[in-house]
């Protein structure tokens, strides 16, 4: 059973369904198992979490 991970900005119930289908799908193609052995974790990371070099992410995008 394959487990997909995702590290993401945070995101509405139908953009995250949309990424676990389109994540499903493909793996299931590549890997020649059926989509229902897919395991599709998402975890959601605030900008505030995540640092770019020495910056936050959310500093970075405050300075662009």
């Amino acid at each position: 059973m394959p487990v997909i991970t995702i590290d993401a900005p945070p995101m509405n119930k139908d953009q995250k369904r949309e990424l676990v289908s389109s994540f499903a799908k493909t793996a299931s193609k590549v890997i020649g198992l059926p989509v229902s052995a897919m395991v599709i974790i998402i975890r959601e990371v605030e900008s505030e979490n995540v640092g770019v070099g020495d910056i936050l992410l959310c500093d970075r995008k405050s300075a662009d």
